[in-house]
C-alpha cells in the first residue's frame, strides 16, 4: 500500500494513432505534461513517431516488474509497444530521457509470425522471470487464436510461445496472472479478420466474438478451463484485485455490457458470476434498435476499494464501491460524450436508467467527440484520466467526428471518501490540434507503473 503514497504523476505516455484517419502519418508515442505546476500543463511536450505507417499502436507495458524493484540490476526503462494491426513490437527507451522517449528496438512482424505463428498482439506484461509476455488475438492470417509471445527481457528477441500443449483458446485479447494462485486468465474479443474492418452486426450469433474467459495453469503454461460469460459477450479487460492474496477480480464484457466477478472456488477451479449489468437503451437512428453501454475499459483502485469502467457508447464513466466484491455499489457517474446526447442523430425511445438524454459534453469551448474509453487512475486514487478512442476502424464507424476532430484526454476528480466523480474543467489535452493533424489517443501509462500495468506477487 506504500504505492498509494507514491509521487504524483507529472507526465504520461499516450500512443496516438493515424491509421484510418486518411492522414498518411506514422503513429507516435506522445509525452503529455499533467503537472498543474508546469507551464506546459495539458500539452504534448514530445512526440516519438514510429518508423512505419499503419501500425495501430494500442497498449503498452514495461520491461521489468514492480516486483523486481528490490533488484538493483533491474530498471524500468523500456516501454513495450505492440502494434495491433502490423504485429510489429516496438521497444522504447524511456530511461535515457523520461520526457523525450527514443526508439530502442523494432521486433519485426515476420518474427512474430514465423517464430510464434501468432499475430495481432495486444497486452504486454513483464514477468518475475525477467521475460516479457504479450497476448495475441489471432494467427498471422487473421483467424482467432489466443496465444502468447515471449520476449527476452534484456535483448527483446522473441523466445517463442509461452503456451504449451495442444489446447489453445479460439480467441485472445487481455490477460492477468497471479502466481500465488498458480493462474493466468485471458479474455476474448473476437476474430481479427472480422472485427478488424469494423463492427458488423451480421458477425453476431456466428461464433466470431468472444464468450469465455480462459484459465491457464501458471506453472505448466497449459490451458485448463473455459468459463462461459455469454454468447457474443466479448470479455475484454480483466483485472485481479491488487492484493496478491486475493483470488478474485473482474472482467468487463463489452457487447453484453456486463461486469463479471471471477473467483477461485473451494474445489480449486475458477468460476464467474455477473455482478453488474448496464441495461441497453431502445433507440432510433442507430446501427441496431438496442444500444449497449459498451464497457471497454475497467480498472481497480490500488487499495481495491473502487472499480471504474467506461461505457463508450452511452458516454458515461462509473465508479463502484467494491468493499463487498459480490455486490458492487454505484457511487459515482459522469457523462462525457457518447452516442445518445441531445440534438444528435440518435433518439432514445426507452431507457431504464435516465429520465432524459444527456447534454452534449463541452470543455473549454470544445464539443468532445466520441465517448469515454481508456482510463487510468492516479496512485492515490484521486484523479482519473480518460481518452476517447477505441480502435481506429471502430472510431471511424461509430464516431466519424473523432476522425475529423481528433480525440481528447480528460481528467476527473474522484471523491475517495464517499465516492463521486466530477470533471476537472481546467484539464483538456486536445489531440485535434496535433501538428500532423487530428489523431486518435489511446492508452495512458505513467513512468514507473500504474494500477493497470503492475501485478504484485
Amino acid at each position: 500500500v506504500s504505492v498509494l503514497k507514491g509521487p504524483r504523476e507529472e507526465i504520461v505516455y499516450v500512443p496516438c494513432i493515424y491509421r484510418n484517419t486518411g492522414r498518411k502519418k506514422p503513429d507516435f508515442l506522445a509525452t503529455v505534461d499533467v503537472s498543474p505546476k508546469s507551464p506546459h500543463y495539458c500539452q504534448v511536450i514530445h512526440r516519438l513517431p514510429m518508423p512505419n505507417l499503419g501500425d495501430e499502436l494500442h497498449h503498452s507495458g514495461w520491461n521489468t516488474c514492480s516486483s523486481c524493484f528490490g533488484d538493483a540490476t533491474k530498471k524500468r526503462n523500456r516501454l513495450i509497444l505492440p502494434s495491433f494491426i502490423s504485429s510489429r513490437i516496438y521497444v522504447v527507451d524511456v530511461g535515457t530521457d523520461l520526457r523525450a522517449p527514443r526508439l530502442f528496438k523494432v521486433v519485426n512482424s515476420e518474427d512474430v509470425f514465423w517464430k510464434c505463428n501468432l499475430g495481432y498482439p495486444h497486452t504486454s506484461h513483464c514477468l518475475g522471470s525477467g521475460e516479457i509476455m504479450i497476448s495475441t488475438l489471432g494467427d498471422p492470417a487473421g483467424n482467432g487464436k489466443g496465444g502468447f509471445i515471449l520476449l527476452d527481457g534484456e535483448t527483446f528477441e522473441i523466445k517463442g510461445n509461452w503456451e504449451k500443449g495442444d489446447k489453445i483458446p479460439p480467441m485472445g485479447y487481455d490477460f492477468w496472472y497471479q502466481p500465488r494462485h498458480n493462474v493466468l486468465i485471458s479474455t476474448e474479443w473476437g476474430i481479427p479478420k472480422c472485427l478488424g474492418y469494423g463492427f458488423d452486426p451480421n458477425d453476431l450469433k456466428k461464433g466470431r466474438y468472444g464468450r469465455c474467459i480462459n484459465v491457464w495453469d501458471w506453472t505448466t503454461h497449459t490451458y485448463v478451463q473455459a468459463i462461459d460469460v455469454g454468447e457474443d459477450a466479448a470479455p475484454l479487460e480483466i483485472r485481479f484485485l491488487h492484493n496478491p492474496a486475493a483470488a478474485e477480480g473482474y472482467v468487463g464484457c463489452t457487447i453484453s455490457s456486463a461486469i463479471h466477478r471471477f473467483y477461485k472456488t473451494e474445489q480449486g477451479d475458477w468460476a464467474a458470476e455477473k455482478v453488474i449489468q448496464v441495461p441497453s437503451k431502445k433507440v432510433e437512428g442507430w446501427l441496431l434498435p438496442d444500444m449497449p453501454g459498451f464497457i471497454t475499459d475497467i480498472l481497480i483502485s490500488l487499495d481495491d476499494r473502487f472499480l471504474y469502467f467506461s461505457n463508450w457508447l452511452h458516454g458515461d464513466i462509473r465508479q463502484y464501491d467494491i468493499s463487498d466484491t459480490r455486490k458492487p455499489k454505484l457511487v459515482g457517474q459522469v457523462f462525457v460524450g457518447g452516442s445518445i446526447t441531445k440534438g444528435g442523430p440518435v433518439t432514445v425511445c426507452r431507457d431504464e436508467e435516465l429520465q432524459s438524454q444527456p447534454d452534449p459534453f463541452f470543455i473549454k469551448g470544445k464539443k468532445v467527440p466520441g465517448g469515454p474509453q481508456m482510463i487510468q487512475l492516479s496512485l492515490d486514487g484521486k484523479r482519473l484520466y480518460v481518452t476517447t478512442s477505441l480502435y481506429s476502424a471502430w472510431d471511424r464507424q461509430f464516431y466519424p467526428d473523432l476522425i475529423k476532430d481528433g480525440s481528447v484526454m480528460l481528467q476527473l476528480d474522484v471523491d475517495t471518501e464517499q465516492g463521486g466523480l466530477t470533471v476537472n474543467e481546467s484539464f483538456l489535452v486536445d489531440f485535434g490540434k496535433e501538428p500532423d493533424g487530428p489523431c486518435l489517443a489511446h492508452e495512458i501509462r505513467y513512468p514507473g507503473g500504474d494500477c493497470t500495468s503492475d501485478i504484485w506477487v
